[in-house]
């Protein structure tokens, strides 16, 4: 390895896998092909890389970069996001931070290692705000399904934007009854989503928790995804199902979500850290440290 290299921290949100990049005092960017390079090892696959880089604004403690892990870039990441703050505390003991995210300004707390909470913003539920390819009137529910016309296996999903698209189809029995890795990959790139989008099946278990499983846009089945345990609990309260402050039950664990009266979504949930290691910003040649 060389003096290029940068440092790395593996780490996950719930086993949603995280590497947090330190590009601070840097002008390169780690590229497609190195994030792929990464996610093709087993130490180091990855679903979303969370670059640090110099903040901008002198109140702002860092600007983020996210790459899912087929190296395109994403907006956001909440699992990611909690995975940075625990990666700041860790050095300077703060409990407050905000970042420059590619959505705009982030807030984000750190009380302890399992209880991180993020400001993931305010939801866009204007089909052109998602983005839709199409208008819907009402995006609570619009025109899709999976399956025969007459019988179909999922439809009607709510869609909705917090910072990347997100679809949500509701079922009324156990989530992982439905092959979401075979359906998955086409809706991520059905023609009515331009930017591609998430895709989540959700049921509703009572008015405060609801059962999730993602397949990411861009990185496919995931253990955790933040903005979809957000897309899911916003969008069962818009269809009065569900109160505004519920549990999200993912596969690899519990994430609160409460849903404001100012319209921001905050999401708290836990960070784990794995290991150390630095990497090549181009290539994505990596070695452990320690």
């Amino acid at each position: 390895m060389s003096e290029m290299d940068v440092s790395f921290t593996k780490m996950n949100g719930l086993g949603n896998k995280i590497i947090v990049a330190d590009m601070r005092g840097r002008v390169d960017e780690i590229t497609p092909q190195a994030a792929i390079a990464l996610a093709g090892d087993d130490a180091t696959s990855f679903d979303q890389i969370m670059a640090v880089r110099d903040a901008r604004s002198t109140s702002s403690d860092a600007a983020i970069r996210i790459l899912n892990s087929d190296g395109s870039p994403a907006e956001a990441c909440g699992n990611g996001m909690r995975c940075v703050v625990a990666w700041h505390n860790r050095d300077d003991g703060k409990q407050s931070y905000w970042f420059e995210a590619p959505t705009g300004r982030l807030d984000a707390s750190y009380a302890t290692i399992d209880s991180i909470t993020v400001n993931m913003g305010v939801p866009r539920t204007e089909w052109d705000q998602i983005p839709l390819s199409e208008p819907f009137a009402d995006t609570r529910t619009i025109e899709l399904q999976i399956g025969p016309i007459d019988n179909p296996i999922l439809h009607t999903p709510s869609a909705i934007n917090i910072g990347n698209p997100h679809v949500v189809f509701w079922v009324e029995k156990d989530v992982w009854a439905y092959e979401l890795e075979s359906f998955g990959p086409m809706l991520e790139h059905h023609l009515l989503f331009p930017d591609r989008a998430n895709i989540s099946i959700a049921q509703i278990v009572d008015d405060q928790h609801i059962d999730v499983r993602t397949w990411e846009r861009g990185a496919g089945i995931t253990e955790a995804c933040g903005s979809a345990a957000c897309a899911a609990a916003v969008s069962a309260a818009r269809k009065g199902q569900a109160q505004r402050q519920v549990t999200i039950t993912v596969p690899g664990g519990d994430l609160m979500i409460d849903w404001r009266s100012d319209n921001f979504i905050h999401m708290t949930g836990p960070a784990e850290f794995e290991f150390e290691g630095r990497l090549n910003p181009e290539t994505g040649a990596w070695t452990r440290v320690g």
